[in-house]
């Protein structure tokens, strides 16, 4: 049984631009069958709007080196257990290699901050555009101008980075040496300089409330990024949120279908946190709304070395079992670069 009040507020948010306290309603849904009438409905919208299609995103972790101190991160620089690495030029090409053979149209370069130098992305980008036809999407955080338009000119063509939180006080209590405006100012370089622009958050972080990821979602909103990721925090033993309470899976989910329903055209991918629970949750992701899997293909040496959080879902996993996950939701896979989604984008 849906309550009235449940499908005024979820009518209100698809017709205009959502208020906050709709948003906090519906966020806290914990009912199976609204919250079953929630998710299929961003389901509805993720269809209309992206076809029944999921895109595939080879990611490749390049470098655990980083200099900066997240608190929720275990690649943060006083962590003295992690295990530090850069890939070989070589070693990334086979790794994209790889994945084209298999069909992979778009690679994801994912590193720590500053693991890598400018000059040697902005090769590796152009060795890849060369050899292979696939779009080149980096996730290598808050980086100068300089660095982004090199790396455009040689040829990048995404760019992920997540905001964590659009809350000043919570974004500082996470990052010690870092101010939110900083990254906003990245996204809008990014945004300016041709890039599909993708962001995201964490949810359950220590400190974060559902009136914060309401404001998150209407950032969403009001931005239209091409691409968005959504998934639980998952606290690192490492780190000084070490002892914080994991990310809720449903509030999670509720996040995804909500981000879905306001923002319409958006690469969301079934996040790998959503993958590394108790058990694999990416098959919910997918029926909350989210239309991306990120397929590790990192080399097998480096994967246990790139340990963002604990028991991190890091299997390659091939064509047959990404294709069983995609019909198991009703979905198929396009084997495409899948670019932009968002109106007036060439």
């Amino acid at each position: 049984m849906i309550r009235a009040g449940i499908r005024d507020a979820l009518d209100r948010i698809r017709e205009d631009f959502p208020a906050r306290e709709d948003l906090k309603i519906l966020l806290s849904l914990c009912d199976p069958d609204e919250m079953g009438y929630l998710h299929a409905t961003a389901c509805i919208v993720r269809n209309t709007y992206c076809q029944e299609r999921i895109a595939l995103r080879a990611l490749v972790e390049i470098s655990s080196v980083c200099k900066n101190s997240c608190r929720y991160c275990g690649l943060n620089r006083y962590n003295r257990e992690a295990s530090r690495y850069t890939m070989r030029d070589d070693e990334v090409m086979q790794s994209v290699r790889l994945a084209a053979k298999q069909g992979f149209r778009t690679v994801v370069l994912q590193s720590g901050e500053n693991g890598c130098s400018s000059q040697a992305i902005a090769q590796l980008i152009s060795q890849i555009k060369q050899e292979f036809p696939v779009a080149v999407t980096l996730s290598l955080g808050e980086r100068p101008w300089e660095d982004y338009l090199a790396w455009k000119q040689a040829g990048a063509d995404r760019y992920l980075l997540r905001i964590e939180s659009t809350d000043d006080e919570l974004y500082r209590s996470l990052h010690t040496d870092r101010a939110l405006s900083s990254r906003m100012e990245c996204l809008e370089q990014l945004e300016t300089l041709g890039y599909q622009v993708g962001s995201g958050i964490m949810v359950g972080l220590p400190g974060q409330s559902i009136s914060t990821i309401a404001r998150d979602i209407q950032f969403f909103a009001e931005k239209q990024f091409a691409m968005i990721g959504i998934g639980p925090f998952i606290p690192h033993p490492q780190t000084p949120l070490a002892k914080a309470k994991r990310g809720d899976l449903n509030l999670t989910l509720n996040t995804i279908a909500l981000t879905r329903i306001v923002t319409k055209y958006p690469w969301m991918p079934a996040t790998t946190a959503l993958g590394s629970l108790q058990r694999d949750y990416r098959k919910e992701g997918l029926q909350a709304g989210a239309n991306v899997i990120m397929p590790n293909f990192t080399p097998q040496c480096y994967k246990n070395q790139y340990v963002i959080y604990p028991n991190k879902q890091s299997k390659t996993e091939n064509k047959k079992s990404l294709e069983q996950l995609a019909r198991r939701v009703g979905l198929s896979i396009d084997y495409g670069r899948c670019d932009s989604l968002l109106p007036g984008w060439a």
